[in-house]
């Protein structure tokens, strides 16, 4: 089973962003904390970062009979971008939305995800903790 992460604009700043909220893990922390659970549940998990909408666009367009799962923090622009929704929907690939946060207790333009009417599931408000719940999850629903 192969699982890729997407992690959007903004978290490759993980670790000195805004402590307050996000804690001070790096995104490389939490990439290695994924990978290494794969290993755990026999999954290979690939990780990629990108700041820009059309690279991650282009990334999603590209899973298809590569991954047979996909989780994705896309930062801001799981408010904005109909563009990376549309690409999930198009992939037709399992999909976990991811955020450290509880978006849904925060500013009001972020109670929105134009991403979870496509996803499975959404994992939010665990800090660096969601990212293993969204893999355990998805393994789960992936081996079921």
């Amino acid at each position: 089973m192969k699982i890729l992460l997407i992690n959007g604009a903004n978290l490759n700043m993980l670790g000195t962003r805004e402590p307050e909220k996000y804690g001070t893990t790096t995104l490389q922390d939490i990439e290695s904390s994924v990978i290494e659970l794969g290993k755990k549940l026999n999954v290979e998990v690939d990780v990629w970062q990108s700041n820009h909408e059309g690279e991650i666009v282009e990334k999603i367009q590209s899973l298809k009979g590569k991954y047979d799962g996909l989780m994705i923090n896309a930062g801001g622009y799981t408010h904005t971008s109909v563009v990376i929704r549309d690409a999930i929907s198009s992939v037709g690939i399992p999909t976990v939305e991811i955020h450290m946060t509880n978006i849904h207790a925060r500013e009001e333009f972020r109670h929105t995800s134009l991403i979870s009417g496509v996803a499975i599931a959404q994992v939010v408000g665990f800090k660096e903790r969601s990212y293993t719940l969204a893999l355990e999850g998805l393994v789960d629903y992936l081996t079921k």
